[in-house]
């Protein structure tokens, strides 16, 4: 990854050849800087990929046409998506494309597209299913619903849910199973209220917070249960030792990112999961303290609130690029 000072002047760089005012000399100036280094290289080829997807709010100034814009691009990315991944399966005789299709989650990603529940980036979704069960479904997140007469099933493709399972009445006296499967392995309930999310590090996180769940990792390994008021992570080829279960993963079905003495680069890389465009935090700030609560559903009321109680400045030099740095004197 570019580092930050090297993401920052990217940023600048593509703002002003965008502005429409950069002059023979600031395009001579930009070509010397892109050739001054590998990291500046990369910064840019960052900036340039992230424009591809937001390029129409560059082109709009009403807040409802850049939205509507925004939308027209999310859709022409998922479109190239679902062509990319055809074109995978087409080609998976080959030994590179099959090793790159086995990896865990990499179809999930394709299929989330048409999963029965799904959400957008920034939209949560309250569901119920037909046992009474109660999902909340996080942002970007996507899940399928199987429902036979052996078990209930979700197989949770992105993003996160939180769970409230309901008693099976409608079956034999023991009742269906329900599970969650994930690409990492199965989890068990045990009439309980839990929290299944996949996370960035390519694991899947389970928090419990009534009952109990059992984890079953794909590769056979030996699983655990984890009881209420804990949590643990997982691959398919390993699972880590439970440890208290954070609180934030059941408040985000609130619309609310708690924030309990946790780095500012953490909450950050949580608000921008419900936020397009890419927010960047200078490595000097982002261990910075957080201890207080922010809205989800305001992303930009909780970067204005973070300004206001911490040494920080937010900058935004293009629409979809946000930069939080020291503020200073």
């Amino acid at each position: 990854m570019p580092s930050h000072e090297a993401m920052e002047q990217a940023a600048a760089w593509f703002s002003l050849l965008q502005s429409g005012t950069a002059t023979d000399a600031d395009r001579e100036r930009w070509q010397d800087w892109l050739a001054g280094t590998e990291d500046n290289r990369a910064a840019w080829a960052f900036v340039d990929r992230i424009s591809q997807r937001f390029q129409p709010l560059q082109t709009h100034t009403s807040p409802r046409l850049a939205a509507d814009a925004l939308q027209a691009a999310k859709r022409r990315l998922a479109r190239r998506r679902i062509i990319l991944g055809t074109v995978v399966i087409a080609g998976a005789g080959g030994m590179l494309s099959w090793a790159v299709w086995q990896q865990p989650g990499t179809m999930d990603t394709l299929i989330a597209w048409g999963a029965d529940y799904r959400t957008a980036t920034g939209e949560r979704r309250e569901i119920h299913l037909a046992d009474g069960t109660q999902v909340w479904l996080g942002s970007a997140s996507a899940f399928n619903q199987e429902y036979d007469a052996r078990l209930r099933r979700l197989r949770l493709y992105t993003g996160e849910i939180l769970i409230q399972t309901a008693a099976d009445n409608q079956h034999d006296a023991g009742g269906r199973p329900f599970i969650v499967d994930t690409a990492h392995g199965r989890l068990r309930a045990l009439g309980t209220r839990f929290n299944v999310r996949l996370d960035d590090e390519g694991h899947t996180q389970l928090a419990v917070y009534e009952g109990a769940v059992q984890i079953t990792p794909t590769a056979g390994i030996p699983g655990t249960t984890i009881t209420a008021g804990q949590q643990a992570r997982f691959t398919a080829e390993h699972l880590e030792t439970p440890a208290p279960a954070d609180p934030a993963r059941e408040a985000w079905s609130r619309g609310i990112l708690l924030a309990q003495d946790i780095p500012l680069g953490e909450v950050i890389a949580e608000l921008s999961r419900y936020r397009h465009g890419h927010i960047a935090v200078a490595p000097d700030v982002a261990q910075l303290t957080v201890l207080v609560s922010y809205p989800l559903d305001d992303v930009d009321g909780a970067l204005a609130m973070l300004q206001q109680t911490l040494p920080i400045q937010i900058r935004r030099p293009l629409p979809w690029w946000t930069s939080i740095e020291a503020r200073t004197q």
